[in-house]
């Protein structure tokens, strides 16, 4: 059983709803069906996978690739309707996980997972919340609101990589929430033009509105004061998450996941050091990390989870 890059028709046609035939599948072959999807599907996780120590690359690969087929389900169907009705299959095939007997190879593979790690259903639930929401929702009214889409679409993953370490102490999950929120943030600021354009505004009205940058300015794409102004502002306060997430990986034990989790919260305010080196023209030009950024987070991370596992004090110092 193979799955080249995932084309979920495709996939659907096998795997999906209503299927009578499906093939038998054992748990190695919903094992194998997950690490291909991680290797296929999105072209830098192998590489991000192999940075993590050997015994976490099989549950991040089942944990990418559950998301992976909610993310494409959310937003690869055409028709609206029929994403709803795939996304609750998804939550139905969820509850199988966690309760009774899955029928598809990933949440198969999720189940031994689930019970060898002992993960709570609830970041799961919270993650089909957010695509659920991708589908109903379009523009944010207030900054909380849009918060709360982070809480359900970013802040699981974190949760759950944490879980995976065997962290659960709540400052941790709350300097990883930082950084998801941060991340995610930094991501809505880097692709303003990109979302517009699909019909999505994240920039909160009441943000819009404070700053004095109006419908007709929104619809037509303007950059004038007022919208460098608020993108100022939203990339300070995206920031400032991220900052106060950046104690996290001083909390976790070992060196590889710390540095990880590190090299994540640099990509971020990296992505808004561009943004910033731009003018926070994003209307005009999409800020974008190079790879010279990349080798330089990657030596600082590496150097930083060098300090913190050397220096008593600096982290847990575990295997």
């Amino acid at each position: 059983m193979t799955v080249q890059t995932m084309r979920v028709e495709d996939e659907l046609a096998v795997w999906g709803p209503g299927v009578a035939a499906s093939p038998e599948c054992s748990l190695e072959q919903a094992q194998a069906y997950c690490l291909e999807l991680a290797r296929t599907h999105y072209e830098n996780f192998p590489l991000l996978m192999g940075m993590f120590p050997r015994r976490l690359r099989r549950p991040l690969a089942t944990v990418y690739a559950w998301c992976r087929w909610a993310d494409d389900l959310a937003d690869e169907i055409v028709e609206c309707e029929r994403s709803l009705e795939l996304l609750e299959w998804w939550r139905n095939e969820l509850a199988a996980c966690f309760e009774g007997e899955p029928r598809h190879p990933v949440t198969l593979a999720l189940q031994q997972t689930v019970a060898e790690f002992e993960l709570p259903r609830q970041p799961f639930d919270d993650l089909l919340a957010a695509f659920v929401s991708d589908q109903q929702v379009v523009e944010y009214e207030t900054y909380d609101e849009l918060l709360g889409y982070c809480r359900n679409s970013a802040n699981p993953v974190g949760r759950i990589v944490l879980r995976l370490i065997q962290v659960s102490d709540e400052s941790a999950v709350a300097c990883s929430d930082a950084i998801c929120t941060g991340l995610q943030l930094a991501n809505f600021w880097q692709d303003v033009r990109r979302d517009h354009e699909a019909g999505r505004v994240y920039l909160p009205r009441e943000d819009r509105e404070r700053f004095g940058y109006g419908e007709t300015s929104l619809e037509n794409r303007v950059t004038n004061d007022s919208f460098l102004e608020l993108m100022r502002f939203e990339v300070d306060r995206a920031r400032g998450l991220l900052v106060d997430g950046g104690r996290l990986p001083g909390k976790l034990p070992g060196f590889r996941v710390p540095v990880m989790i590190d090299l994540f919260a640099r990509g971020g305010r990296t992505i808004l050091d561009r943004i910033e080196a731009i003018g926070y023209r994003v209307w005009e030009r999409r800020p974008v990390v190079r790879r010279r950024d990349v080798a330089a987070m990657v030596a600082e991370a590496m150097l930083t989870g060098l300090g913190r596992w050397m220096v008593p004090g600096k982290g847990v110092q575990v295997g």
